[in-house]
Parts: structure tokens; C-alpha cells; sequence
């Protein structure tokens, strides 16, 4: 296994054939969050135009929940194995893989009974949704586990598959939910959806989740999975504090506003979100091949995300009323007002995934947990202050001035471990 700060030793391939291989895989990762964006895109604006502005907010608050829960499947499950197990041999990444996907299946057990338990008792709007939400935990964590698995293998073109079986699934699944009109069907929707790609992620591979082996595995990887499970929640749980304590400053319908405006930049969160896919795989086999180059990609690759982020924020400037009034029905004329300080976040925490998916494959899990929860406080301090000082467009502006803040000490860390590395290097150990 790699530690912080090891030097790994592995041969490097001719540059133009790594460069090939490398635009195949990463070509790939961009096919696969396409799909993952139009899904999210297509589920939050269906959601938005038949069920109106509070009943939206009410998802949305489920979806802040998901988003919580997906960090503690990625840290424990997921995230250890595209660092210590990206272009391994087939039967070390089998044996990881039917682990990770076992204790991403247990966590969604396990997380999903609470959900339950407390949507039932909550009852109301929102007690039906999370009581629902926890019904398809499970499969929602099993599918994402697959996706990060078969990245990890460098068979992205199976993690694309899988997600357009579940893009396929979800259309016939949100035209019933729609016949209910009713939050908790749309949430059994996605679920449903997530169950058939999860299913096929099964036959993809050939593996069988081990729930068994998910005490081993979180044993073996402790060194890595539990900062990360920190780190991860720090994120989700930053942007669920936000949520809740957005909707008790300024109200639920404040909470649709946000996602909103989310939507419309939904092709580069629903990236950044998932980027570990991509970016992370990618920086460990630059990081074996050719060290000295790791820098540079994760420059290059952070300055695309937030030159390309701006780019769409342009374009949603030019969007007539008409046009957003289609997509987003009554959400259009508050969320449009968020635009511009959207767009700046999502740049800044594009310019700041370079410098994190460098930590990553650097293991230096001190280092990036640090970064994370700084950037967590930053962001929860900024939206609700922003919202007790401007109401939604105050906390739309706060969060964008906490990711700017925060992309600026993520560089600042890898350079750090960058030199760090370089002045005291050591030698790689690997155990299977």
C-alpha cells in the first residue's frame, strides 16, 4: 500500500502511447458524466415543473441527504480503492472491489434503516421522502460503487454503459412517479432506476459484493478511509447544514431556489462531484509513470474546469426568459438571479479539483482533510451569513467567496506536499 509522502517506482510506458491511453480513459470519464449530468439535469427540472417551488425544496432536501450519505460510501468504500487499487492486477482489483462494493452496500443498509425510521416518525411533507430516501439507499450506493469501481480498472466505457441503463430506466420510472404527484414517489423513482444499473453492474463485472469482507476491507484501508469519510462529509455536509439552515433563515422555497440555480449548472457540479472517477485514477498512474509530471496535469486540469465553468456561465447569461421559464417553470426568475455568483463558485471549486486530485494521488490524507474542512467551514460561514445579511442572493455570493478561498489553500497544500516529496522520498510498499 502507498503511504503519505511514498515514492512509487513503476516503469513508465512511451509517452505517446500513455498520452493515448490516458485521452481513452479520460475520454470515457467525459462520455459518463455527460449521462450523469443529463440524469441529474432531467430528474431535478421534472421534479421542479410538476411538483411547484416548496414540494421541489422538499426533494431537495432529500437529495442534500443522499449527497451526505454518498460521501460516507466514497470515503470508506470507494476513495481507498481508486488510489491503491487503479491499474493493479486483475485479481487484486477483483478481490478490493468485491470488498468496496460490499461495505458500499452496507452502508447503505445500515444508513438507510435510520432514514427510515426517521422519516416515518417525522411524517408531514418531508417524513415520506426520507422514509423513501432510505428504501433506496442501498442500491443508489451499490450503483455509484460499480462506476468507481470499473474507473479504477481503466474500463470506463463499462461505467458509461451502466449509467445509461439507468438513464434509460429512469424515464418509464419518473412518467409513473409523475401520475402520484407526490415527492416520495419520485424519490422510489431514482431509487428504482439505481436498482436496475446496480444489478447490471453485477453481470458487468462478474462479482459479487461481499458484505463479509467490509470489515476487512475498512481494517485494511483505516488509514486512508476514515480521513477521507471525514473529508467527504465535510463536503456534503456542509451543503446539507447550508440547505437547512438556508430554509430556517429564509424559508423552503429559498431551498428550491438554490438547487435551482444549481440546475443550471448542472453539467459541471454533477463533474465536480463525481471527478474522482476521472481525475483521481488519472493522477495515481501519472504519479507511477511520470512524477515530475503530476503538477502539471493537476494545473491543467483545474484551470479547464474553471475556464469551462465560466464559459457556460456566459451562456446562461444570454438565455431569454422564455427559454428558462420552459426548463425551470415558476424556479426561472429567482434562480436566474443567482447566476453570476453560481458560476464564480463552481469556478473556484473547478480550479481547486486539480490541487485535490493531486492529494489524492499522493495519499497525503492529512494534508487534504485539512483542506476540506477549512473549505467546509468556509462554505457553510459564507452562505449563512451571506443569507442573514442578503437573504438567497447574500448566500449565493458567500459561497462563492469561501470556494475561491478555499481553491487558493487546496494549491498552497500540494505544493507543500509536492516539495515534501521531493526532499524526503521513500520507497514504494505494496500488499495486496
Amino acid at each position: 500500500m502507498t503511504t503519505e509522502g511514498e515514492k512509487t517506482t513503476a516503469p513508465a510506458p512511451p509517452a505517446g502511447n500513455a498520452r493515448r491511453a490516458m485521452a481513452g480513459r479520460l475520454s470515457w470519464g467525459l462520455a459518463d458524466q455527460a449521462v450523469c449530468s443529463m440524469n441529474n439535469f432531467a430528474v431535478g427540472i421534472y421534479v421542479a415543473r410538476s411538483l411547484g417551488l416548496t414540494a421541489f425544496g422538499v426533494f431537495s432536501l432529500a437529495w442534500v441527504t443522499y449527497g451526505v450519505v454518498l460521501g460516507v460510501s466514497r470515503g470508506l468504500a470507494t476513495d481507498p480503492l481508486v488510489v491503491r487499487f487503479s491499474g493493479v492486477s486483475d485479481a487484486s482489483w477483483r478481490t478490493a472491489t468485491a470488498r468496496s462494493t460490499g461495505t458500499a452496500l452496507g452502508v447503505g443498509g445500515a444508513i438507510g434503516a435510520v432514514c427510515l425510521v426517521a422519516g416515518l416518525a417525522l411524517g408531514g411533507h418531508v417524513g415520506p421522502a426520507f422514509a423513501c430516501l432510505g428504501v433506496v439507499l442501498p442500491t443508489l450506493l451499490l450503483q455509484d460503487a460499480w462506476r468507481f469501481s470499473f474507473f479504477a480498472a481503466g474500463t470506463g466505457r463499462k461505467a458509461f454503459a451502466n449509467d445509461v441503463l439507468a438513464t434509460v430506466a429512469l424515464v418509464p420510472a419518473m412518467v409513473a412517479a409523475a401520475r402520484m404527484s407526490s415527492v416520495a414517489a419520485f424519490v422510489l423513482a431514482w431509487g428504482a432506476a439505481a436498482a436496475v444499473a446496480a444489478a447490471y453492474g453485477c453481470l458487468q463485472s462478474g462479482i459479487r459484493p461481499q458484505l463479509t469482507g467490509a470489515r476487512t476491507w475498512l481494517r485494511e484501508q483505516r488509514d486512508l478511509g476514515y480521513r477521507y469519510l471525514v473529508e467527504n462529509v465535510g463536503v456534503s455536509g456542509a451543503s446539507q447544514l447550508r440547505a437547512y439552515g438556508l430554509g430556517l433563515i429564509v424559508g423552503v422555497s429559498a431551498v428550491g431556489v438554490i438547487r435551482g440555480a444549481e440546475l443550471l449548472l448542472g453539467p459541471f457540479l454533477a463533474v465536480l462531484m463525481g471527478l474522482s472517477l476521472v481525475t483521481v485514477p488519472e493522477a495515481a498512474r501519472v504519479l507511477r509513470q511520470a512524477p515530475h509530471r503530476l503538477a502539471r496535469f493537476c494545473l491543467l486540469l483545474g484551470a479547464g474546469l474553471a475556464g469551462a465553468a465560466l464559459l457556460w456561465g456566459v451562456a446562461l447569461l444570454l438565455v431569454p426568459d422564455r427559454l428558462g421559464e420552459l426548463v425551470l417553470g415558476d424556479v426561472w426568475h429567482s434562480a436566474s438571479e443567482l447566476i453570476v455568483p453560481a458560476v464564480l463558485g463552481v469556478a473556484g471549486s473547478g480550479l481547486g479539483v486539480g490541487a485535490a486530485a493531486g492529494l489524492r494521488a499522493l495519499a497525503a490524507a492529512r494534508r487534504s482533510l485539512r483542506c476540506q474542512l477549512f473549505a467546509s467551514a468556509c462554505y457553510v460561514g459564507g452562505g449563512l451569513g451571506g443569507a442573514a445579511a442578503a437573504g438567497t442572493v447574500g448566500s449565493a455570493w458567500g459561497v462563492a467567496a469561501a470556494t475561491v478561498t478555499a481553491s487558493a489553500v487546496w494549491w498552497l497544500q500540494l505544493r507543500s506536499a509536492l516539495r515534501e516529496r521531493h526532499q524526503n522520498p521513500i520507497p514504494e510498499v505494496r500488499t495486496s
